[in-house]
């Protein structure tokens, strides 16, 4: 079945969904993105991940031809173009055409690209099992660099991180950053939980912000958790209890065991199974309706 794209205003059939290979998206990955997701007819978080896209493009210098009002009417009509209650949504806003220059000033206009599609990206089993996870050489870019806040189309950092993740047959790749410090996962946030304390690295461990991490961190006070945003180590993440990481994608998904080590007793913590129950509830029944006839 084809899928209908949103391409620079209008709504067209992926085959003609085309972007130009002057594109200094393309040529260069000079711009951003956000991934999104939508549950039994409602979008949720789109504020939020609106509000990050915004945040991307000011920091680049991009400036979007849209405002949030209407980047979220065109969101919505993409997903009804589709006509689907659940998906996966990705936003992607590049430089747009210029030449085989870096000059952005030869960019006039920015290319949009909506897609709302299908994602599964780990098996539903796993969610039950947890993952076995591995720490890899490359290191997360600081953000004197590229600013992992940013959520650009450069994840070269991220792809070198899960190509050696793939080499180890490992599902996800563990990325310190330069001062040995563990900072995220190729695509997802991570969590420890001691006893009755939650951690995370913070902010400027060199992570993005993600926006499910945010629902983790109210879930995991409700839950009466302590919730420390503070620097660990990959000891800390042997000795934890239970260990877990969060995204769009990905939602909540338990990790039993990093570097040959077990995390905990080797099984899925109750603490992690409270927190996907809770967090697949509010994911399910709230959000912005897709559909209001």
């Amino acid at each position: 079945m084809s899928r209908n794209i949103y391409l620079n205003g209008e709504i067209v059939p992926e085959d003609q969904a085309k972007v130009s290979v002057f594109d200094h998206g393309y040529l260069y990955g000079d711009g951003i993105f956000e991934g999104i997701r939508a549950y039994n007819g409602r979008v949720f978080m789109l504020d939020q991940h609106i509000k990050r896209l915004y945040e991307s493009a000011k920091t680049i210098m991009l400036d979007i031809p849209l405002n949030k009002e209407e980047m979220e009417t065109a969101i919505l009509e993409t997903i009804r173009a589709n006509d689907l209650k659940d998906a996966y949504i990705r936003v992607v806003i590049s430089r747009g055409e210029g030449d085989l220059g870096l000059d952005p000033r030869k960019c006039p206009k920015p290319t949009i690209v909506i897609i709302a599609s299908a994602i599964q990206l780990y098996p539903e089993e796993l969610y039950e099992t947890g993952l076995k996870l591995v720490t890899v050489p490359t290191r997360r870019n600081g953000p004197e660099m590229v600013n992992p806040r940013i959520k650009s189309l450069n994840y070269l950092n991220n792809i070198m991180a899960r190509i050696e993740a793939n080499m180890q047959d490992a599902p996800e790749a563990i990325i310190l950053n330069s001062d040995g410090y563990v900072a995220e996962c190729t695509g997802d946030n991570i969590f420890i939980i001691s006893e009755d304390t939650l951690y995370t690295p913070p902010i400027y461990a060199g992570i993005l912000k993600g926006t499910k991490r945010e629902v983790v961190l109210e879930i995991a006070a409700e839950m009466g958790l302590e919730v420390k945003e503070e620097l660990f180590t990959r000891h800390d993440i042997f000795n934890a209890d239970e260990c877990f990481l969060s995204g769009t994608a990905a939602e909540v998904i338990p990790v039993v065991e990093v570097d040959s080590r077990k995390v905990g007793n080797g099984e899925v913590g109750a603490k992690t199974t409270e927190l996907i129950e809770r967090f697949r509830k509010i994911a399910g029944s709230t959000g912005k309706e897709i559909y209001t006839d």
